[in-house]
């Protein structure tokens, strides 16, 4: 059994959570000479959050360069009417917005400027704890984006970070957990309860605290509470996500922070609920159609590039019948150049020679599909199939449309996989500036409480693919930077 240090030490840092923004929070701090702790609800064999799981793509050009759309996307994706008022007073120096515009909820222009300016940066940093990028394939078949990728994904990232930590003499509390935050003075110095993984209470000081501990998608009571009665039909599409159960935006909502993002929707991923694999995805569904329990086409399977598009398809599966589709393909898709990076699941389609007997098999009504397949068919266009870009090969008088790729389902044996919506994080979190201190609802800064990664709040509508984890490290390391500073102007 892991032995944790003792509890009985005040710190210049104390970190909640040890995915990429816990650790890089953590690292910064201590290379800058703080004394830092973590805590970490899960065992040591697991830490790492939602990181760990995951491929972990930068939206990037090169090791230096964002993509060309970075900036104009989180932008425009900044959430629904905005009031023009709200969007005057951003456009002039952050000193002199008003109080209710430094605690609004969008992704405010200096919080996106900084992600897009330090990404370069940020990647040389992870690069000096040996950490390697390079832009290898991913599992989307067509994309519109450029993805960097640490060789050995999140697990190479967190497992770099760790042994630094280490290095630099960082405490690792794991199984325990942070249920108390109160504030000692107006100059920070704060005190957090924690639980140990002896069950025993706790009382730990710190000069700054860092809210890393991601968002609250594995807590069914807020995934209700906030996403409404469909949530019970989501999981996580990792591991990682059933340990974050929200702890520490709460504690740092009680606290007076503002809230940001949508905390009503979350970004989602296609998942085989058959497969106990992380991120067991089902990406092919561009090249079929997707029915619901009744057999019926609910959504435009192909608006554009599956990596801009699968976000809100997925939501879209958690409002049909029990939260489940299926997508429904022929022997065609075999003119879709490596189609099978696409499947992440272990599980294999179910398969019928006739679509009668496949909608029997996946317990779909029988006339219901043989219907709906058939006006597909019937409405599928004429024109040149182009399966690695947007061909603008449509159906004609269907609603819904699909736009791209739309070939008749003829081609027996008939194949299917189920696909419910997986959950990678949730949108709703803490609001940040630019140096990922909180601010409370008056737009002030919250003395000594920073948060970064999926505790904070960033996405409305459409997730930004290829953000999340860059936006993890980015301001991660830069709230240990700062939480580092604070702590040597308040030495004697």
């Amino acid at each position: 059994m892991y032995e944790n240090p003792s509890f009985d030490s005040s710190f210049d840092l104390l970190v909640i959570g040890s995915g990429i923004a816990g650790l890089s929070a953590a690292v910064a701090a201590a290379a800058a000479g703080a004394k830092v702790a973590v805590l970490e609800r899960s065992a040591p064999e697991e830490f790492g959050g939602n990181t760990r799981w995951t491929e972990s793509y930068f939206r990037m050009k090169n090791e230096n360069e964002v993509s060309d759309d970075f900036e104009e996307l989180l932008v425009a994706n900044a959430g629904h009417h905005i009031d023009p008022n709200v969007i005057e007073a951003v456009s002039r120096d952050y000193a002199q917005w008003p109080g209710y515009v430094k605690a609004h909820g969008m992704p405010d222009p200096e919080l996106v400027s900084t992600l897009s300016t330090q990404a370069g940066p940020t990647v040389q940093w992870l690069k000096k704890w040996g950490v390697r990028f390079a832009a290898l394939p991913t599992y989307f078949v067509t994309a519109a984006a450029p993805r960097l990728m640490p060789v050995g994904g999140g697990l190479a990232l967190i497992e770099a970070l760790q042994e630094q930590a280490r290095k630099l003499g960082v405490a690792l509390y794991f199984e325990t957990t942070a249920h108390q935050l109160t504030r000692r003075d107006a100059q920070g110095f704060l005190q957090v309860g924690v639980v140990s993984q002896d069950g025993q209470g706790h009382q730990m000081a710190a000069r700054s605290v860092v809210i890393a501990s991601g968002g609250f998608e594995g807590n069914p009571e807020m995934m209700t509470h906030y996403i409404g009665p469909t949530a019970r039909y989501i999981r996580p599409v990792a591991r990682g996500g059933y340990y974050n159960k929200g702890e520490g935006i709460r504690l740092a909502l009680a606290l007076g922070a503002a809230p940001a993002g949508d905390f009503s929707s979350f970004h989602a991923e296609p998942l085989d609920p058959r497969s106990p694999l992380p991120e067991a995805l089902v990406m092919n569904f561009p090249y079929g159609i997707l029915v619901n329990r009744q057999g019926k086409r609910f959504v435009d399977e192909a608006p554009g590039p599956v990596d801009v598009n699968y976000d809100h398809i997925s939501r879209a599966i958690k409002d049909q019948p029990d939260g489940i589709c299926w997508v429904v393909f022929d022997q065609s898709i075999d003119d879709v150049p490596n189609w099978k990076r696409s499947i992440r699941t272990d599980q294999p389609p179910v398969q019928a020679s006739s679509i009668a007997e496949l909608a029997e098999l996946i317990e779909v009504d029988e006339q219901g599909l043989q219907q709906t397949v058939d006006q597909y068919n019937a409405a599928c266009g004429k024109g040149e199939f182009s399966p690695l870009k947007v061909d603008g090969l449509a159906t004609q008088g269907l609603e819904p449309r699909k736009s791209n790729w739309a070939r008749p389902i003829a081609q027996g044996p008939f194949l299917a996989y189920p696909i419910i919506a997986g959950v990678c994080f949730t949108y709703g979190g803490i609001k940040t500036n630019s140096r990922a201190q909180v601010v409370d609802s008056d737009g002030r800064t919250v003395p000594g409480l920073y948060a970064a990664g999926e505790a904070t709040g960033l996405y409305y509508q459409v997730y930004t693919g290829a953000t999340s984890v860059l936006r993890g490290a980015v301001f991660g390391k830069i709230a240990g930077e700062d939480a580092a500073l604070q702590a040597r102007s308040a030495q004697p």
